[in-house]
């Protein structure tokens, strides 16, 4: 639709950002991939037992048939995050299938389930090793070998703040953990477990929750702790070609000893360096990928890490002003920009097929924004039940055709050299008459003369505005828009495009995805 049949005149908004300067991605890589990359996070356990159902076999990460991989490979992925390859811990296990509020969680979720598709939690990790059912270390070398004759690299979890109360260290390096006395112990039972006589290991935790049961605290002020998970850490690297930090903020020295200095007590001070700068030397050869949050993510990054999650833009997108929300956080630091690992979903968040109308519009800004594209196992199909990771099988569901069909022309339309060599910058947006211009979100990617313009609108009403585009344009009078989403084609001059910018209307949660084209 051409500007000329709406209002001419409007006004630029007092936020719109500065066109930011192309990200220097050279520097963000460390393993040879492509700038952006595109994760995919597969639930072990489930995903092995689903196959095995398929072929009628039992199938380890040794023997998943080609055509699996075939399929992954064909997404386009970068990097397969196989979460829940360790071993996990029998203890972990017992209490898994004893918490009430986790059988409330099973019973929800699958129904007429059995004590054996309780597997126990792959963050309460018994060793380093993989788990019986992914085929010990001969299957996860296995799978590393086909993935990467398909060009993608393999992530498995490091779980940094713990361990679970049946690891070795437990019994034969106690030191290396947060130790309480007696006092400590009857004062908040629940906080600690009994692993000998009068030895008091604490259980894991966030500062802002309670703790966890099922798993032993580390001590990250004990060097010998630290010198142990780097050693850890080199033992993984050699099978993997990166890593999920499993919420590496506990580990930084002013939120660890925020939380802990009190049982620390004079024994053990605060490292001179952080553990982070440190341990991402020792293998530098791996991705690192943080899970991070309270606004720590620039922290991490400065700190070795290659990644971060950015949490703040599924929370905008749950946000009833989405719009403005979604442009502040990309405008606020484009220096890490390209290395937050933007995700709808994964195995702690909510499935993003109940976001409704607005999936459209989140499915497309992250896909195609600048960092790590993340996403998670089932997100393509529309699953809509959100399983407890201590389950080793996940209820049937149908495939939603709509939401399937959009992946496919949304990772299509990612996965274009553009969109990971190009130059990116937010296009300012300005009003087409009223106030819905707020929830319009849109920017570019350039190289050359090739050009992609996304538009979204993650509100929750229709919005109009029209799109500052002048100074991006190539040598030409007439341009084409070629939406990837609908096929639509819209044709603009470039006298209207000087005079009035790029007119978009969109539906609640809508999006354009366009690639311009001179006529």
């Amino acid at each position: 639709m051409k500007s000329g049949e709406l209002l001419r005149r409007f006004m630029i908004h007092d936020l719109t950002p500065t066109v930011l300067n192309p990200w220097a991605v050279d520097d963000v890589l460390s393993c040879g991939m492509r700038a952006h990359p595109h994760l995919l996070e597969i639930s072990a356990w489930p995903w092995l037992e689903r196959l095995s159902r398929e072929t009628g076999r039992r199938v380890t990460l040794e023997d998943v048939p080609p055509a699996e991989w075939d399929r992954i490979a064909a997404g386009g992925f970068d990097l397969l995050f196989l979460m829940g390859v360790w071993r996990r811990s029998a203890m972990g296990r017992e209490i898994a299938r004893s918490e009430p509020w986790l059988i409330e969680d099973y019973d929800r979720v699958l129904p007429g389930w059995t004590a054996g598709d309780v597997v126990g939690s792959p963050y309460c990790i018994q060793a380093y090793e993989p788990d019986d059912r992914m085929g010990g270390w001969a299957g996860l070398d296995a799978a590393r070998h086909e993935l990467r004759t398909r060009g993608i690299g393999v992530m498995v979890d490091f779980v940094p703040n713990h361990t679970a109360f049946d690891h070795p260290w437990v019994a034969t390096h106690t030191d290396r953990y947060v130790l309480g006395t007696e006092d400590d112990y009857r004062a908040a039972p629940s906080e600690f477990r009994q692993v000998a006589d009068g030895v008091y290991v604490a259980c894991g935790r966030d500062p802002y929750f309670a703790p966890w049961t099922d798993v032993a605290q580390l001590n990250y002020f004990n060097p010998g702790t630290r010198a142990a998970m780097e050693e850890t850490l080199r033992t993984i690297a050699a099978h993997c070609d990166g890593v999920r930090c499993d919420m590496a903020m506990l580990v930084i020295n002013e939120v660890f000893g925020r939380t802990w200095r009190r049982l620390l007590r004079d024994k053990w001070p605060q490292p001179q360096e952080e553990f982070w700068i440190t341990t991402t030397r020792v293998t530098p050869e791996l991705t690192y990928l943080a899970e991070v949050y309270w606004g720590l993510e620039g922290t991490l990054l400065d700190q070795g890490f290659d990644f971060a999650y950015d949490k703040r833009l599924i929370d905008c997108l749950h946000s009833p002003d989405a719009g403005a929300c979604v442009r502040q956080i990309l405008a606020v630091d484009p220096r890490h920009g390209a290395r937050l690992a933007r995700f709808l979903e994964n195995h702690d968040e909510p499935r993003s097929a109940t976001l409704g109308a607005r999936l459209t519009a989140g499915t497309a800004l992250v896909a195609t924004l600048p960092g790590m594209r993340f996403f998670f196992d089932g997100q393509f199909e529309g699953r809509r039940v959100k399983v407890p990771v201590q389950l080793g099988r996940w209820p049937d569901e149908p495939v939603n055709e709509f939401v399937s069909a959009l992946y496919d022309r949304v990772l299509r339309f990612a996965s274009d050299s553009l969109l990971h060599g190009g130059a990116w910058a937010l296009l300012p947006v300005l009003s087409a008459g009223d106030h819905t211009f707020w929830d319009i979100v849109a920017y570019r990617w350039r190289s050359g003369t090739d050009l992609a313009v996304i538009v979204a609108n993650p509100g929750e009403c229709q919005a109009q505005a029209h799109l500052a585009i002048t100074e991006d344009l190539f040598p030409g009078a007439e341009f084409d828009f070629e939406d990837a989403l609908t096929d639509a084609r819209y044709r603009w001059t470039r006298e209207s495009l000087e005079a009035t910018g790029l007119y978009v209307r969109l539906e609640p949660g809508g999006a354009h995805l366009f690639k311009v084209r001179v006529v």
